[in-house]
């Protein structure tokens, strides 16, 4: 089994025990004037670690991708006027010189980076014989050997204050959320390596301002450690993911005043842990579903085009026995499996015969 070779993430000024600590700036550094503004709101409220994207990996060229190292000289006026401490994503070698060079505080890595154990590797071995605090990002596929190997090659180049960031799940298909939490994940790294800290990523995990709030809630219920959310000063004016930030006044009163912070010693705690699993699942079941009953509209499409029945009958039959057959491999009895196919395919029909009857 894995080891790790751990020390708590300590910084002078911070209880890092006290949950949650917090992360919180802009997702981007755009103007000299945006981030000492976003900081001072936020020093102000008692917000110790700053954040914000120096350089930004986007999905397409053409995109805002960052302002680069000129952002690095406002977060060292950051540190020098409010006294916060600073962080940053770093993805490549050079990043990490130029932070250093400036004196940031706390890196992570981020998702896409997380992905590419090659990126991973150059990213440790330009922190060989650097002490500081370092958060990585789960990859953006839900692949946790993937996560714990990023983990491991920062902690072999000799970096021991090590935490993880749970940011979510990319997929291609709609949902509820912008990244899946499929919190079994974070929850599975956090069995295997207890003292690791978590930090849950609300943020990018929602992608909008009023998904924070519950998810930051959830994170504290399973017992994260902290919360990293990005916060902007004109967050409708933001250069990037405008709609995922909120104000510095807002992520006090409609987040970070509103957690219930539960003893982690209740009994029930565990139980609770399970529930809050239970709801992610049901939501991926939903999704799933939603999923299906778009392919049945689009075969009762083809159907009335092609002027055939709705009803197959050797094709439902075929349904029926394989999926049984796969929910009694899957330790389900037959009469479970059975009801939830009939129930499935009762409803692609209602479906198919709403768009036969439509003669639109």
């Amino acid at each position: 089994m894995e080891t790790l070779d751990l020390e708590p993430i300590q910084m002078k000024g911070i209880d890092m025990g006290k949950r949650p600590f917090v992360i919180a700036g802009p997702c981007s550094a755009e103007t000299e004037e945006q981030v000492l503004n976003t900081a001072h709101q936020l020093a102000e409220r008692g917000i110790k670690i700053f954040r914000a994207g120096i350089w930004k990996p986007r999905t397409k060229p053409g995109s805002f991708e960052g302002i680069g190292s000129e952002g690095l000289k406002w977060m060292k006026r950051v540190k020098e006027e409010t006294g916060m401490y600073t962080s940053t994503e770093v993805a490549t070698a050079q990043h990490v010189y130029e932070a250093l060079k400036y004196g940031i505080d706390l890196l992570w890595i981020g998702a896409r980076t997380t992905a590419n154990p090659f990126a991973v590797q150059e990213i440790a071995d330009a922190l060989k014989g650097v002490d500081m605090p370092v958060l990585i990002k789960n990859p953006v596929n839900p692949d946790l050997d993937l996560w714990i190997g990023a983990v491991m090659r920062i902690n072999r180049a000799g970096l021991k204050r090590i935490g993880v960031i749970h940011r979510g799940f990319s997929t291609f298909d709609k949902k509820i959320y912008r990244n899946q939490p499929m919190w079994q994940i974070p929850m599975e790294m956090k069995r295997r390596f207890p003292n690791l800290p978590i930090v849950c990523d609300p943020s990018h995990i929602g992608g909008r301002r009023d998904l924070i709030y519950p998810l930051s809630q959830q994170a504290m219920d399973l017992r994260f450690d902290g919360l990293i959310i990005e916060s902007h000063c004109s967050p409708d004016d933001a250069w990037s993911d405008a709609s995922q930030q909120v104000t510095p006044e807002l992520l006090f009163t409609n987040v970070l005043d509103k957690l219930i912070i539960r003893d982690m010693n209740q009994t029930t705690e565990s139980l609770e842990d399970l529930r809050k699993q239970i709801d992610e699942i049901d939501n991926q079941l939903f999704e799933i579903i939603a999923k299906r009953m778009r392919i049945s509209k689009e075969i009762g499409t083809y159907k009335k085009e092609h002027n055939m029945t709705v009803l197959q009958t050797a094709r439902y039959e075929d349904i029926i026995n394989k999926r049984v057959a796969i929910g009694e491999r899957l330790n389900m009895s037959a009469n479970f499996t059975k009801a939830i196919v009939e129930a499935i395919h009762e409803e692609s029909v209602r479906i198919q015969m709403d768009i036969m009857n439509n003669h639109d």
